[in-house]
């Protein structure tokens, strides 16, 4: 064991001791903590700023996480923000969920409680750093945070602002951040009984990364390979706005569109479906055989491609997207399953029976039915904030709200009953 490896486990032993502490806080003390650290973001936009400068310095602007790294002053004060309205969101603590009175007349409730030491493993985003640890606070959580050398500046300067509301409120030292180097990542992840799950949130190969190397058990949130469907049957209205929307609000997110399965009597509204895309948006399309020949002559050529096998099943993270036809919605299903990350999933249509049929069988943490995969987000579904989209059927599925980071215990009372 490296001295740098003794020196993480140290810390992550101290976490373990301060979220035994956080969860003796009243309610209170942690939404004042938080509104705190909102307060110490707004009267820090510019030191923040300066740091977050540093770092897109060492990165290309034309790097898809160019955007996921940069800080402005809109989007900071957009953070002091989110603080302050997950300090007003109900406690998900303490909520019972059963309560009943056993044949033995034993009462039993199961209530909602801290999960413990929560590990957050992510790439570029610095906002990240705010929102789990706002998270993780909220639902009497320790947060062990991992973020890569990209935000290495930015992630720093957060984290002093997190100690000073920690200290300021009479909080525990509940947050602590790990080094950037990735060769950091191997103690936390084999930290049993020290950290009681592990979330990843960004690339595909960092959730692999982190599934195959953890003993702590793993929550996969992130990689985002998302699919719209056009209907044989789809209004042609709603498919332009839908598909413009999910394409072009925000590349560099995990709701982003892909690729689009289009009916192949729908081919002929191709280009018309893409045209803001072409000329506003300036998106690659790799379109296949049948889709290309729409689109040749009707989309500006040094941004029109032949789709290969690269084209499908990739998580673009940029203004590209790949266009396969489709001769039912069946084989439109067949494609989600064979490429598709169990992101976000649409179909658009006003055919009853291929509606329920593609809500039903499309298996996917969030399905849409005449809607954009860009709404997959804890804000957008009332959550209150999220802290990743899971991509697994254990624990939890979707956008991981407040409820998601509590785990649950059993009360039992009893009258000096003893069992035979």
């Amino acid at each position: 064991m490296t001295a740098t490896d003794q020196t993480i486990l140290q810390e992550l032993a101290q976490l373990r001791t301060a979220a035994a502490a956080l969860n003796r806080q009243p309610e209170e003390k942690l939404n004042d903590c938080l509104r705190t650290l909102a307060d110490l973001t707004e009267e820090n936009i510019q030191s923040l700023l300066a740091a977050n400068a540093l770092d897109l310095a060492r990165m290309d602007p034309e790097n898809p996480k160019y955007d996921r790294l940069l800080l402005n002053e809109d989007r900071l004060r957009d953070i002091a923000a989110d603080l302050r309205r997950v300090a007003a969101l109900p406690s998900p603590l303490g909520v019972v969920h059963e309560n009943r009175t056993l044949g033995n007349d034993m009462t039993l409730r199961r209530i909602s409680v801290p999960i413990g030491v929560v590990g957050i493993v992510f790439e570029s985003r610095p906002n990240v750093t705010f929102d789990v640890f706002a998270l993780n606070l909220k639902a009497g959580n320790a947060s062990v945070l991992k973020g890569s050398r990209d935000a290495r500046d930015s992630n720093i300067a957060i984290k002093k602002l997190i100690d000073e509301a920690l200290d300021n409120s009479g909080m525990p030292p509940a947050c602590y951040l790990a080094p950037p180097e990735r060769e950091a990542l191997k103690p936390i992840l084999e930290a049993d009984g020290l950290v009681d799950v592990i979330i990843p949130r960004g690339s595909q190969g960092l959730i692999d990364f982190v599934r195959a190397n953890s003993s702590v058990p793993v929550i996969e949130t992130g990689a985002g390979i998302c699919h719209t469907y056009i209907d044989e049957e789809a209004n042609p209205d709603w498919a332009k706005a839908i598909v413009t929307n999910a394409k072009s609000r925000r590349v560099s997110v995990c709701n982003a569109l892909d690729c689009i399965l289009l009916h192949c009597t729908r081919v002929s509204a191709l280009p018309d479906m893409l045209q803001e895309l072409g000329q506003t948006h300036r998106c690659e399309v790799f379109a296949d055989e049948r889709a290309y020949a729409a689109l040749n002559g009707k989309y500006p050529a040094e941004l029109l491609h032949r789709a290969n096998t690269e084209s499908f099943g990739t998580e673009f993270l940029s203004m590209k997207l790949s266009v396969k036809t489709v001769d039912d919605i069946s084989e439109a299903i067949a494609h989600v399953e064979r490429y598709g990350s169990r992101h976000s999933e649409s179909i658009v249509t006003d055919n009853e029976a291929n509606k329920t049929r593609y809500l039903k069988e499309v298996d996917a943490a969030v399905v849409y039915a005449n809607a954009s995969t860009a709404f997959t987000d804890g804000g957008q579904f009332e959550l209150g904030a999220e802290i990743g989209i899971s991509t697994q059927k254990l624990h939890a599925r979707g956008p991981m709200g407040l409820a998601t980071l509590c785990s649950y215990k059993w009360l039992v009372e009893g009258k000096g009953e003893t069992r035979n």
